[in-house]
């Protein structure tokens, strides 16, 4: 599992989040949330104590990996 100070890394399953804005290089530009539907119950699955520390990934803010319904938890 991803240390939680990576912000670079899905809380969920631990992949790369493509986040435009956790990379200096791309912060000012729109990132890929911008434009899907967050899954609500992929948030919810979340530990609070990782909520709002880094950006799911495209797949599981979709509710689309299902590694990451089984990854263990940190």
């Amino acid at each position: 599992m991803p240390t939680m100070t990576d912000t670079r890394r899905c809380p969920a399953c631990g992949g790369l989040n493509d986040c435009a804005l956790a990379d200096p290089a791309t912060a000012t530009q729109a990132c890929w949330c911008f434009t899907v539907k967050i899954d609500p119950a992929m948030l919810q699955a979340i530990a609070a104590d990782l909520r709002d520390r880094a950006c799911l990934c495209p797949r599981c803010a979709q509710g689309l990996n299902p590694a990451a319904e089984h990854a263990p938890a940190p």
